[in-house]
This record gives C-alpha cells, sequence and structure tokens, in this order.
C-alpha cells in the first residue's frame, strides 16, 4: 500500500513548492514509484514539476457524463471511465502526475464521482508513494475510498487568514473517515521570525511544534521565469525545511 502524503494550507502558503519538492525527494531517495496528485482546480503543480496536463479526472467525468451514448458498444461505464482515468496519467521521469481538475458543475455527477474515486484509490496502489496537492478545504482527502493519509503537512503563511485556515485543518481531520497518521505543520516565507499570536493559536489548537520554512529567492526567480521549481538548487533552504518535514512525518 502506497504511502500518501497531502500537503494543504490556504492559497499562496506555498503547498505547490512543496508538494514539487517532496515529490523530488522521494524520486531522488529511490525507494520506489511516486504519483503526484494535483487536487487543486487551479492546476499549478505540473507547471512547478516542469510537465504538461492534456486531460483531467474532472475533463473525464464530464466526458462520461455527457457523452454516455459514444461509449464503446460492449463496454461498461465503470470500465469505460477507469480507462479514460489511465489515459490522463502523465508519465514523467520517475514520476506519474494525475490533475483532479475542476470540481463539480450542475447535474448529478454521483456515480462517476464514485467511479472516479475508486479508480484513484487503486491507480495509488501500484505506487510506494502518493503525494495530494490539495484545497483547503481536504475535500479529496475526505472523499476517498481507500487508504489512509500517512502524512498530511499543514502549512501556513505569518497572516491570520492563514493561521485561520490551518486551524479548519485540524478540525476537519477530527470529522475524516480518513485516518490521518501523522501531522507536520510549518510556517512558510518567514523572515524575521514568527509573529507571538500566530505561535499561541497554533498551540491552542493543538497543532505540532511549527517548523519555519524561510523565503527562498531562487524559488521566486524560477517561478518569475516560468522555470520548473524542481529545478532550485540543493541545499537551498525551502529544499531542506521541505526535507525535514519528509523526515520527520515518515519516520
Amino acid at each position: 500500500m502506497a504511502k500518501t502524503i497531502a500537503v494543504t494550507g490556504k492559497g499562496g502558503v506555498g503547498k505547490t513548492v512543496v508538494s514539487a519538492l517532496l515529490v523530488r525527494l522521494l524520486v531522488e531517495s529511490g525507494k520506489g514509484a511516486v504519483l503526484a496528485v494535483d487536487a487543486d482546480p487551479n492546476l499549478n503543480l505540473n507547471t512547478a514539476l516542469g510537465v504538461e496536463v492534456e486531460e483531467t479526472v474532472g475533463d473525464v467525468r464530464e466526458e462520461g457524463a455527457d457523452r454516455a451514448a459514444e461509449i464503446p458498444g460492449g463496454m461498461a461505464k465503470a470500465e469505460f471511465l477507469r480507462l479514460r482515468v489511465q489515459q490522463a496519467l502523465v508519465e514523467a521521469d520517475g514520476f506519474d502526475l494525475l490533475a483532479m481538475g475542476r470540481p463539480e458543475g450542475p447535474g448529478c455527477y454521483c456515480f462517476a464521482n464514485s467511479i472516479l474515486r475508486a479508480c484513484v484509490d487503486q491507480l495509488s496502489k501500484q505506487y510506494a508513494y502518493v503525494v495530494m496537492d490539495c484545497e483547503a478545504g481536504l475535500e479529496h482527502l475526505s472523499r476517498r475510498t481507500a487508504g489512509d493519509v500517512d502524512l498530511l503537512i499543514i502549512l501556513s503563511d505569518l497572516s491570520r487568514r492563514g493561521m485561520d485556515t490551518a486551524v479548519r485543518v485540524v478540525e476537519l481531520t477530527k470529522e475524516l473517515e480518513t485516518k490521518v497518521r501523522n501531522v507536520r505543520f510549518a510556517f512558510t516565507r518567514v523572515r524575521d521570525g514568527v509573529p507571538e499570536p500566530l505561535l499561541a493559536a497554533a498551540r491552542e489548537a493543538g497543532l505540532p511544534e511549527p517548523l519555519l520554512i524561510p523565503e527562498d529567492p531562487e524559488i521566486a526567480s524560477l517561478d518569475a521565469q516560468g522555470k520548473p521549481l524542481v529545478g532550485v538548487a540543493a541545499g537551498g533552504p525551502v529544499l531542506e525545511g521541505v526535507k525535514q518535514l519528509l523526515e520527520a512525518g515518515l519516520e
């Protein structure tokens, strides 16, 4: 069974950067195949990893709903959707990527969604690690049909909104049917320490002792140039911080 790592927090705290660097570190470890799952409808993880996405799971769901009459004769709808999810998978050097895409639109997608969730869970069994770049609301975690989360990484910047989102994530984890085995917390883009009110809020919420990840000019430079963020130099502050999160969370 794959070890699942999920990264969450409000928009703009660096979830995609951390997720991409987790993929890099796991690939470099040589401990098994890695599946990256972009569970954020904004679709940024592929850019950070340096790969292109042509189809998402959301596209497959829409296709299953809108083109049911075009499904090849003799093929069940469930089988068709499983095939299309496999085709949506992006194969890259050392890892594969699956983009979840946009949330449901109007209409009923219950049947397609249940099959797609099962497809993704079944697909994840082929890997040693699954890294999920999540929405802040943990919707994709709450909808998983099989398997636990081995490491949940919660991120916050130095804003009250970031901290409030982190606290909501903690509350949501208590409602999940999916078991969360290990939680790690980090403040990102830290320059001169963390204000005491934010540290107090973290303690009150029961979050683990925070790791402080400093701002990294190289990450900003790569992003501005449209280059893959996984290309950051070894030894950089953000990469080292992510390495600490990974080692502490999966030890």
